[in-house]
């Protein structure tokens, strides 16, 4: 009988030690990172689509989202 209580304690003690290492350890980490905020939107000067400003090809008339209506752009 008392090898089945003392299996007993030692079973209780090891879910709650499990419990407890299976928690994160700061709250920051549950959180998600906050979104990105808006970004500039430029006009492709060529088909007219909207795109985000890191993603514009610089040119000689203006932002393009891609290198193929930059050039049919420049070639007129």
């Amino acid at each position: 009988m008392k090898y089945l209580l003392l299996l007993l304690v030692l079973a209780v003690l090891a879910l709650l030690w499990g419990a407890r290492r299976a928690r994160p350890r700061s709250p920051e980490a549950r959180t998600p990172p906050p979104p990105a905020g808006p970004q500039a939107m430029l006009r492709c000067a060529e088909c007219g689509m909207h795109l985000p400003v890191d993603e514009a090809l610089p040119g000689k008339g203006g932002a393009f989202c891609s290198a193929a209506h930059r050039a049919s752009f420049e070639a007129r």
